[in-house]
């Protein structure tokens, strides 16, 4: 098969670049890939330009080498160019990759070789916040923007543990600026002030591995987490409920499923989006799922 292959060197522990050589020789010397395209990102766009830009005849494959910011770049570039038949294969790289563990995707390269000998596809959802899309998440509020005010040098020397300690260091002052808004679906309409609100497609957001527990990527729903306005001795407990995935039932705790809502700011507010950790823009904005919009390559 003819194989676009879209790599962030700057992604996880910078060790990726030899892994995806490994993976690419193997699948060229059993002649699995007959030709092999690499695009290195260098900044900022690059992979969304990388998975937009090509005719359909000339790859089977794009296979992104990233964590969660770079294949949400080369998602919106496969919606922009509707390469919407044309299959993804995620090597994750990143600090968190939480759609690819929901996806139980191999780290191995072995497993990750076996995975592209079969080609076994499914088609996943892909959100829509505005005109950007998302593969996992879009979220605003409290602690959403840790993921890309986190410097790319902390997290490739220090992991899971950069991204803990910038929220360490944030959550003080951040845990009393409640935003006030308006979160409006057939299925629930929320007004009120928030701590913050999660669009998830997944069930793993943020490393945090079930914290949309009814979620499936493939049913053309999103799940919408909101965690509303607490003091600290109940924001506390609820943060452990959360690791053990056992926050659903919690008083400050609304959960619901729905294809489309719209978020609102009731007052005068800038309140960021987090599109799969990178900004997505502000509020108010307006958010559909296109279900089963792609083909991923699976384990």
């Amino acid at each position: 098969m003819k194989v676009r292959v879209i790599i962030n060197p700057s992604s996880g522990r910078q060790t990726i670049q030899k892994q995806a050589k490994q993976i690419i020789d193997k699948l060229v010397k059993d002649k699995t890939f007959r030709q092999v395209d690499i695009v290195q990102t260098t900044g900022a766009g690059d992979a969304f330009e990388a998975a937009r830009d090509f005719q359909p005849w000339q790859t089977d494959l794009v296979m992104a080498v990233g964590g969660d910011g770079t294949v949400n770049e080369v998602v919106n570039g496969l919606m922009a160019g509707r390469h919407m038949q044309t299959p993804l294969s995620i090597l994750p790289a990143g600090t968190v990759n939480d759609f690819a563990y929901s996806m139980d995707i191999p780290r191995e390269t072995d497993a990750y070789c076996d995975m592209l000998r079969k080609f076994k596809t499914r088609r996943v959802d892909v959100g829509r916040a505005g005109e950007k899309y998302f593969l996992n998440v879009a979220a605003g509020g409290v602690l959403t923007d840790v993921a890309y005010k986190t410097p790319s040098e902390a997290k490739t020397v220090l992991g899971q543990l950069a991204y803990l300690i910038n929220g360490a260091i944030d959550l003080p002052g951040q845990l009393w600026q409640t935003v006030s808004v308006e979160i409006i679906s057939e299925q629930r309409t929320i007004s009120e002030e928030i701590m913050l609100f999660i669009v998830s497609n997944t069930k793993s957001v943020g490393g945090f591995r079930n914290l949309a527990p009814s979620a499936s990527v493939d049913d053309g729903l999103l799940d919408v987490l909101v965690v509303h306005k607490m003091n600290w001795y109940d924001f506390l407990p609820l943060l452990v409920k959360l690791m053990n995935g056992e926050h659903i039932t919690h008083k400050g705790i609304s959960y619901f499923q729905t294809d489309h809502l719209k978020v609102l700011c009731k007052d005068a507010c800038n309140v960021p989006l987090d599109l799969d950790g990178e900004e997505g823009g502000s509020l108010p904005v307006e958010i559909t799922v296109k279900k089963q919009a792609i083909p991923l390559i699976i384990s």
